[in-house]
């Protein structure tokens, strides 16, 4: 695909397709996401969108991977700039009329054409545009769409709006981007796939205060980061050759860490194993970096206690030959020593978690790139 030429994530917000809504037929919403931009500067942007669901949500029985979504409308999309969003109220609690200034809009278009038809399973992008962003600004995009079967991102923690009977009322149900791309030019891109952990739950709402997003922080923004982490998501998702393993691709750099879905839907440690290593060698067939982490702490009990150990055990014996470095995130989340499966900062690591987790991983980057 042309697009990733030329362009690459300028977020660390977390993207991709989890679930999917209807609206009747006739009605037609308005939409607005706020991102907030990794690295200043002016650029030309590009929005990338799929019409296919990433990951599998929940037990699978309505949403899975792989799963097409049916054709939708866009019938205008516009982005427009936000220099910072208020801290003094919850991002659920805001009147966006009177909390949020929004400035410099421009209107999108695809392929000349403000509409557009979306076709299933369609990988589509806007026509670029120039923008200028300052550090820490946002990125608000304003989306008007209809449709049957219209793909969205259910556990977001971006700060997302509609609009109902002509007031914004805080809702998730939007068709999103997956990724605000800009055609920045960069040293790697550096791709974090993962679950709702490398999501970003266990934060705020627009905090940007997730592991990978502190790390990316640390490591520097002469890189692209693109945020793959999904919600539920399970290495039997991103093992199965879709659009998610795909998006991945894409990347130079992948830290991956999977396992605590599969573990808590009750696969078995052999397909854990198996896809595991399917991710890491369709990685490894295109020459990427690979640093994989061992599956983090998640309160397991009973026989998926010992599940988790003999998997970790595999990640860092068997595994590591094949990868490029494998960070054993344990010590830093578990409870203690004698209990390192019970997660001290919570299944979904809250903000000083997060903070603990990005420290550590950075530390071990760099003693492990020393001569």
């Amino acid at each position: 695909m042309q697009y990733f030429e030329a362009y690459s994530s300028n977020t660390i917000a977390g993207s991709g397709n989890q679930h999917f809504f209807s609206l009747p037929q006739g009605e037609i919403k308005t939409g607005r996401a706020f991102y907030k931009i990794a690295a200043p500067g002016e650029y030309a942007y590009s929005l990338l969108f799929s019409n296919i669901i990433d990951s599998t949500y929940a037990k699978g029985d309505i949403s899975h991977k792989n799963l097409v979504c049916d054709e939708w409308q866009i019938h205008f999309a516009r982005i427009g700039k936000v220099s910072s969003l208020p801290s003094s109220k919850p991002i659920p609690e805001m009147n966006l009329e009177e909390d949020i200034v929004i400035s410099d809009w421009q209107e999108l278009s695809f392929r000349g054409s403000q509409s557009k038809t979306v076709a299933p399973g369609e990988f589509f992008s806007s026509d670029p545009i120039p923008l200028a962003f300052m550090k820490g600004e946002y990125l608000c995009l304003e989306l008007t769409f209809s449709g049957p079967m219209i793909p969205y991102h259910e556990e977001s923690i971006l700060p997302l709006f509609v609009k109902e009977n002509g007031k914004w009322a805080y809702c998730k149900k939007m068709p999103l981007p997956g990724m605000i791309g800009c055609d920045r030019p960069v040293t790697a891109r550096i791709g974090y796939i993962g679950d709702s952990i490398t999501q970003g739950i266990g934060t705020p709402i627009n905090a940007y205060s997730h592991w990978n997003a502190l790390l990316s922080e640390k490591i520097g923004h002469e890189y692209a980061h693109w945020n793959l982490g999904l919600g539920y998501g399970r290495a039997n998702d991103m093992a199965s050759g879709g659009a998610w393993l795909y998006k991945a691709k894409q990347n130079d750099i992948l830290f991956v860490c999977y396992g605590v879905n599969d573990i808590l839907q009750g696969f078995s440690e052999e397909q854990i194993k198996k896809d595991l290593a399917a991710i890491v060698r369709s990685l490894k067939q295109l020459n990427k970096t690979v640093i994989l982490q061992t599956i983090p702490p998640f309160n397991y009990a009973d026989e998926k206690i010992e599940t988790w150990l003999r998997l970790n055990d595999y990640i860092k014996t068997e595994l590591a030959r094949e990868v490029d470095l494998v960070f054993d995130n344990v010590p830093c989340l578990g409870q203690n020593e004698a209990q390192p499966y019970l997660a001290r900062y919570g299944g979904h690591p809250d903000e000083v978690g997060c903070a603990a987790w990005a420290a550590a991983f950075f530390d071990f980057l760099g003693r492990a790139v020393r001569p």
